[in-house]
């Protein structure tokens, strides 16, 4: 019986192992997340010498790639030093993943050949990885060997070769962008049948409140905006949640003149929630997602100046954008901080002369006097130089931030000290960063993680509202 036992466990022991794969990382994707080493759970992970050599070259320089380097070299050293370690066997990962993979993590140790030097030039550094996974999947043939590298064309050449190739998803918030929290739910026609009885409602400060329960109560988000068209119009905010019951708030009508904010009314219904979060002392952080010509920045910009010059909620709106270049490089720029951020802040320029409207009764001193005011206020920072720093009481807008990683994100948000509001604009089909999609950019990540959180706010916005011109050539070309 026990000899049986024991061959049953030696089988099911080698089952296992047939079961976990072998993933073999391109460096792009340890540059990528560092931490990707503790992300592939009970598989193991191969690295080709070609890949620690392409780590050893970008690990200067301050740049986001460089540090990410740096922290990878500080895992491997933590991994591989251990002095009783068998190299050849693996070094196991559960220990300093405090156990979320329990994998092995393999090192090349010896010069690998493989029949692909006769397709591919082997001086290339992708066709030295592409070679190791193919003399893998020949040597390994028992076990699924995968290459693993955020590369298109690396994974085209891979396919092309017969050799499995995936890209990195851990990173993925969401695998389809049409599933991203919106920030609004419209209201089904016969929603007040099914809702309303048992309905408590009050009035205090000009707006009405309604507490009620119903089967469809469970799925709101707190700060998450419901709306009813005609023939009974309704907006409102769920401000609170308790078990089965919603307290809905109605929101201020932003698009009344009387309402303006800055000379800015709302043009559509989304505006209109967009500018109830911004305006919302309560809400710290705000994240607004929509096309170009959808009114983020000039939304943004009107809310930021009224609470910093007329209501004195902050001192003053500290703006920032990822410098990535849509065309060439312009090389570097002379002079300070400020100017050389200025041709990144195109958009910034545009919208203060939106919001710089000449007030006729003012006359000329009167509205140079506004300008310089309303620019004293605007700082222009640079992403690199924001670790380490903390902004007390500021408007920090983060523009652009579809093109930042989920971790740059976090060093950005995580700046925000006492009484400072963070909003994040964004439009994740222009994603200019390398390696970056709308599944993976940091906008998307943050709009997930900070979904129904009483001190954040999201509305994705629909409608441009820039000219009929820019609406016309944004649907059809």
């Amino acid at each position: 019986m026990a000899r049986k036992t024991g061959s049953t466990t030696q089988t099911s022991k080698q089952s296992s192992k047939q079961m976990s794969k072998l993933f073999v990382l391109d460096t792009n994707v340890l540059l990528h997340d560092p931490t990707c080493l503790y992300r592939f759970q009970e598989h193991d992970i191969y690295l080709p010498m070609a890949t620690l050599e392409e780590l050893d070259h970008n690990k200067k320089g301050m740049t986001e790639v460089a540090r990410n380097a740096r922290q990878v070299t500080r895992f491997l050293d933590e991994i591989v030093s251990p002095a009783e370690l068998d190299i050849q066997g693996g070094a196991p990962l559960s220990e300093f993943s405090h156990k979320a993979a329990t994998g092995r993590l393999f090192l090349q140790t010896h010069p690998i050949t493989s029949d692909i030097t006769a397709v591919l030039p082997y001086s290339k550094v992708d066709n030295q990885i592409l070679g190791v996974a193919s003399y893998l999947k020949g040597a390994q043939p028992q076990r699924q060997v995968i290459l693993v590298t955020k590369d298109i064309n690396m994974r085209i050449k891979a396919r092309a070769l017969g050799i499995p190739a995936e890209d990195y998803f851990n990173d993925k918030v969401l695998e389809d962008t049409d599933l991203l929290y919106s920030g609004v739910l419209e209201l089904a026609a016969d929603f007040w049948d099914k809702h309303g009885r048992g309905m408590e409602s009050w009035q205090k400060d000009g707006r009405s409140y309604y507490r009620l329960s119903g089967p469809l109560v469970p799925t709101f988000l707190i700060n998450q905006f419901v709306w009813q068209e005609a023939p009974n119009p309704f907006q409102a905010k769920v401000i609170e949640m308790a078990g089965d019951t919603a307290t809905l708030e109605t929101v201020k009508d932003y698009s009344h003149h009387k309402n303006n904010v800055w000379g800015i009314t709302a043009r559509n219904r989304e505006q209109n929630f967009a500018l109830n979060v911004l305006m919302d002392p309560d809400v710290d952080f705000v994240s607004l997602l929509g096309q170009a010509g959808t009114g983020k920045t000039l939304l943004t910009l009107a809310s930021g100046l009224a609470q910093i010059l007329e209501a004195k909620t902050y001192s003053e709106i500290i703006m920032t954008r990822v410098t990535v270049p849509v065309g060439e490089d312009i090389g570097f720029l002379p002079g300070t901080e400020e100017e050389k951020m200025t041709p990144w802040m195109g958009a910034l320029e545009d919208n203060l002369d939106v919001l710089n409207k000449p007030d006729e009764e003012a006359g000329e001193w009167g509205r140079a006097a506004t300008q310089d005011l309303v620019r004293s206020r605007i700082k222009v920072k640079s992403l690199n130089f924001m670790r380490g720093r903390t902004f007390i009481n500021k408007f920090l807008i983060i523009d652009e931030a579809q093109n930042l990683t989920s971790k740059q994100m976090k060093t950005l948000i995580t700046r925000a000290g006492p009484g400072t509001k963070v909003v994040c604009l964004g439009n994740i089909a222009q994603i200019d960063t390398p390696y970056l999609t709308e599944g993976s950019s940091g906008i998307t990540y943050v709009v997930d993680r900070f979904k129904g959180w009483a001190h954040g706010g999201h509305i994705t916005l629909a409608r441009g509202e820039r000219s009929r011109l820019a609406d016309y050539a944004a649907g059809v070309l």
